[in-house]
């Protein structure tokens, strides 16, 4: 069992093994020898050398798999930053955990199942199959004063770290990640322009459909708390605490977990990319962990995207969180790995192979 992290100290100090560069080697050469063009799979071929690396062995396993939904509250919505009130994110998360939204019905297309924990939800939540994991009712709000402390903030991250270790224990080869949480689009944006030194004029987005007045405002409001907090010059925990959520804590121990325990862990959107932007500055490493599902229509994702060194397979304009792109990708990775497991080889047609130009 991981022992629980008590301090940044004690989380900056863990070490992250490199994916296994033989068992990637397998799987390229694997790939290579398929009696098809090169490389014909694209960024899928490379997903599946990246599983064979994280898994230590190139007979990939991804049958069996789950997406985690991290949902929490985000004190910022009082400064009037979402189109709704944060009483959704509740409903929300009991309807994913009664398997009737939209990551769910996607999700049983792969035979994937989706789990929901409660870290920071303001209401209290009674419902049977929402994993109670509350670290407080909700974050503050920011534009008063720092969103958590950084005991809270340790907290979430290891309810992530546990969650994957329950996971592994359970014989979950790949996970997927998602979240609930109104407002979190506003405190993933101010996360991102503190870690890659952006404005929020390049960071914020409209979120669920804010109107010019409201996007305004928030744009606003992400400004005055990157300038309050001095948060350009800032580290990834310094960040976290002062405009971060519960949510996106949680999720950056889901990605720390990943990597601990040898797990691939899918991005879904712009939430989970601003978690992995955390994770990989608290713990160098975890980005070679993750895989990213799809590019998010909000203005951020790409840049973060390009900081972690990481290639969206979708680009559809998706913007529905939850964990959906997670699902989405699911389906192609199967797809990739019936071609990469079942396809004669050249020399099995006795055709000649491709070889790669010098």
């Amino acid at each position: 069992m991981h022992d629980k992290i008590g301090s940044l100290d004690d989380l900056c100090k863990l070490k992250i093994e490199p994916p296994d560069a033989d068992a990637m080697e397998k799987a390229r050469v694997r790939l290579d020898a398929i009696a098809k063009p090169l490389d014909g799979l694209g960024q899928l071929e490379q997903i599946l050398v990246r599983i064979a690396g994280i898994q230590k062995t190139a007979d990939v396993q991804v049958q069996k798999r789950a997406i985690l939904v991290m949902c929490a509250d985000n004190g910022i919505v009082e400064e009037g930053v979402s189109q709704t009130s944060d009483e959704v994110t509740a409903l929300v998360a009991a309807n994913i955990a009664s398997g009737r939204s939209s990551v769910n019905h996607m999700a049983s297309v792969s035979g994937t199942d989706v789990f929901v924990t409660d870290i920071g939800i303001r209401a209290d939540m009674d419902h049977k199959g929402i994993r109670k994991r509350k670290i407080r009712p909700g974050t503050r709000n920011f534009a008063v004063e720092p969103a958590m402390t950084e005991a809270e903030a340790l907290a979430a991250i290891n309810e992530g770290i546990g969650w994957v270790e329950e996971c592994c224990a359970e014989g979950y080869r790949i996970l997927g990640c998602g979240e609930m949480g109104i407002g979190n689009t506003t405190t993933a944006a101010a996360v991102c322009c503190a870690l890659l030194h952006r404005t929020a004029d390049e960071t914020a987005g409209r979120g669920a459909g804010l109107d010019d007045l409201g996007f305004a405002r928030k744009k606003a409001v992400i400004a005055r708390a990157v300038e309050r907090y001095g948060l350009y010059h800032a580290d990834a925990m310094t960040a976290l605490t002062a405009v971060g959520g519960l949510d996106i804590a949680g999720l950056a121990g889901i990605m720390i977990g990943g990597a601990l325990f040898h797990v691939p862990v899918v991005l879904d959107g712009m939430i989970t990319a601003a978690a992995a932007l955390a994770a990989e500055r608290l713990v160098p490493g975890v980005k070679d962990y993750l895989i990213a599902s799809h590019m998010s229509r909000e203005p951020s994702a790409e840049a973060m995207m390009d900081a972690l060194g990481l290639h969206p397979v979708i680009h559809a304009d998706m913007a529905l969180g939850e964990g959906t792109g997670a699902a989405a990708l699911f389906p192609l990775i199967d797809m990739a790995l019936a071609v990469y497991r079942l396809n004669d080889s050249f020399e099995q047609m006795a055709i000649e192979a491709y070889k790669r130009c010098q």
